[in-house]
């Protein structure tokens, strides 16, 4: 496990002394708890950018589907005579 030594501003200093304590948890606990959520969900917006990326380019290409066919398809959930999704 490495070590880094961080520099908290006062307003964070408080509250997280008194969450720790509340929680019963050390603050080396909580600020790795909080590090792991921010990386996690740092990463899930890398995805989401670079799938946008890809759609757009998608689009550019050509590959699109036709608005009525989509309206016609989900118009058609749940009954009988249900379509097959445009573009399949």
């Amino acid at each position: 496990m490495g070590v880094t030594s961080i520099r908290l501003n006062s307003d964070v200093e408080a509250p997280l002394e008194e969450l720790a304590q509340k929680l019963d948890r050390s603050k080396n606990y909580i600020i790795n708890q909080a590090i792991k959520e921010f990386v996690t969900r740092q990463s899930m917006e890398d995805e989401r950018w670079s799938d946008t990326l890809n759609a757009l380019e998608s689009v550019k290409s050509g590959n699109t589907v036709n608005e009525k066919e989509v309206s016609a398809w989900l118009q058609s959930w749940g009954s009988e005579e249900e379509k097959t999704p445009p573009g399949v």
